[in-house]
């Protein structure tokens, strides 16, 4: 409970005064039994209206003030557990933010997206419940059964032969419950991955007709989540009937007993009234006190895992950084011998003994055959992912002493898969700026070449997007992606094959822009086509994670193979659909 103290500490009136309201409530469950009784035994049993009516008056006052308390306890209980929820939610939500892509890849976005939701609202419901009965429950247990032996004690000896044995039936189902709960969590992480995979596919899923696939396929993984839950929850199903059978054994036991000792004048009617209904209390308060006890066994699964990731540790931080004050200025590049596996128990890296450098301002391509290492080399300057072995390096210092703000501020990356958030392209373009103004707006988009169609727009700047950037083109999402990356005026531009759904006279246009505009300003450009990088000031050709040539493409259509049969592979394409 260690991590959930100081959302305690921020809401400790709701803490305190929760508890209190609902032991006062409590409190007066097992006081109006024993006024009842008196009512019955010596009120109507005397045909005494005075005494009836006073005694009935001081129920009635008792039933409101628990009312009242009972509302303000529930209240408190809700707004405590709620606001602690929602700090837990905040707090790992912050914790994701900080997560390498190793981290996420781990996790899972499905995991991270039930562990943000369903794991902290178990946590939630727990401490709602804990607020509204952890006093309540033990006062009107104890209580009662004060009342009970005050009663009659020879009688409620009988209740202390049930609780012991409703309390071990209690255990046992927690016992075996436990294990359970998480393997139903787990299950519900597939769920959520499944789901959100199926949705953001949305387009390709329609396109290949792999509807009747993705209802099968939901239906495996649906079925499989409703069993676990069917398996853990049976468990606790088997509280109400072994809770019912308590109560009714014993209400029989002490009726079979009350009722010779009333036979014989040993007992009167009010007496075995109140009785009767400070058994059902305690028996009540056992079962509210071992639904808690479930619950909390749920809500410990789920605290496993919402501390496996407030506990992660980062890969990639700058807590060891030695170099947090450094300013980039040049956005010179070097990688010195630079090696990197996704898996480490893999013996193949993905990125083998990497050596280059690149000047600063430079416009440079990086051309390869898918699954090259491609992407993977560029996501190492902005420490997406640290190298195995070897140095990355910006502004000649390792990027791993330097800051990851200001590092992955003066770093912009443009992915070919591009991003787009519900709202207008105006407030897109802002992400790159929230400060940008309409004129900055506009010049970003000019060199990006999408100043163009966003003008003949009815709303021009102003237009929203809708969800994912569906009611753009690829080519039109890709150039406002640009426009946003350039806004923050990095001294770094990363383009991850960000031109491939536009035309090669756009491309063009934009990397003559880059090279006007952009002078001071090291620009990466990975790319399909050889005409994107045929100007570049040096081509890093790549091929099974290793730099195999790196020139400008005089020298290297005339040095490098695999440059060759990547170039006239392309132009002969070309010639073919010429002809036809």
């Amino acid at each position: 409970m260690s991590k959930y103290i100081k959302y305690i500490k921020e809401n400790w009136y709701c803490f305190l005064l929760g508890p209190i309201f609902m032991t006062l409530e409590a409190a007066g469950e097992f006081i109006l039994p024993f006024i009842n009784a008196n009512i019955i035994d010596r009120g109507a049993a005397n045909g005494n209206i005075p005494y009836i009516l006073q005694n009935g008056l001081y129920m009635l006052l008792i039933a409101i003030g628990m009312l009242i308390t009972g509302v303000l306890g529930a209240f408190f209980a809700v707004r405590g557990a709620s606001r602690m929820a929602a700090g837990v939610r905040q707090d790992t939500f912050d914790k994701i933010q900080t997560f390498s892509f190793g981290d996420i890849d781990r996790f899972s976005t499905g995991s991270l997206i039930t562990r943000v939701t369903n794991d902290i609202t178990q946590i939630q419901t727990f401490t709602q419940s804990l607020l509204r009965g952890c006093f309540r429950s033990p006062v009107m247990l104890v209580g009662a059964l004060v009342m009970s032996f005050m009663l009659k004690p020879d009688i409620a000896l009988v209740i202390l032969i049930v609780v012991p044995i409703l309390a071990l039936a209690t255990f046992l189902i927690i016992k075996t419950a436990s294990p359970r709960y998480t393997v139903m969590q787990n299950q519900l992480d597939k769920m959520n991955t499944g789901i959100g995979e199926a949705i953001t596919n949305e387009k390709v899923i329609k396109s290949f007709v792999r509807e009747e696939h993705e209802k099968e396929k939901f239906g495996v993984i649906n079925s499989g989540l409703m069993d676990k839950t069917v398996r853990a929850l049976k468990m606790m199903i088997l509280m109400q009937p072994i809770s019912a059978l308590a109560v009714n054994v014993t209400t029989l036991l002490v009726v079979w007993i009350a009722g010779k000792q009333i036979m014989v004048g040993g007992m009167e009617i009010g007496t075995l009234t109140a009785f009767i209904t400070y058994l059902s209390q305690v028996l009540t308060a056992l079962n509210f006190l071992a639904n808690i006890f479930l619950q909390a066994t749920r809500a410990a699964a789920s605290d496993r895992r919402i501390s496996e990731v407030i506990h992660t540790v980062s890969a990639i931080s700058d807590e060891n950084s030695t170099q947090k004050e450094h300013k980039i200025i040049s956005g010179s590049i070097e990688f010195k011998n630079v090696s990197f596996r996704y898996f480490k128990d893999n013996h193949v890296p993905v990125l083998d003994g990497i050596t280059v450098k690149i000047n600063s301002g430079e416009l440079v391509g990086i051309i390869g055959s898918t699954g090259s290492g491609k992407s993977t080399f560029v996501s190492m300057i902005p420490r997406l992912y640290d190298p195995d072995e070897g140095e990355v390096l910006v502004d000649g210092i390792d990027v791993r002493e330097l800051s990851l703000e200001e590092l992955r501020d003066n770093v912009a990356v443009v992915l070919q898969k591009n991003t787009l958030f519900t709202g207008s392209i105006a407030e897109n373009l802002r992400w790159g700026n929230e400060n940008a103004t309409d004129e900055e707006l506009v010049a970003a988009c000019k060199i990006a070449q999408a100043d163009g169609f966003i003008q003949s727009f009815p709303d021009g700047y102003d237009t929203e997007i809708g969800h994912g950037g569906g009611n753009l083109s690829g080519g039109q999402k890709q150039r406002v992606c640009i426009a946003r990356a350039l806004l923050k005026k990095p001294k770094i531009m990363i383009l991850d094959d960000s031109t491939s759904a536009v035309d090669t006279a756009t491309d063009a246009c934009i990397r003559r822009a880059f090279r006007e505009q952009l002078s001071d300003t090291t620009k990466l450009i990975i790319a399909q086509r050889i005409s994107s990088v045929m100007d570049a000031d040096k081509i890093i050709v790549m091929d099974k994670g290793a730099v195999v040539a790196c020139g400008t493409h005089d020298e290297l259509i005339h040095s490098s193979t695999t440059y060759q049969e990547i170039y006239y592979s392309q132009k002969d394409r070309k010639e073919e659909a010429f002809h036809e």
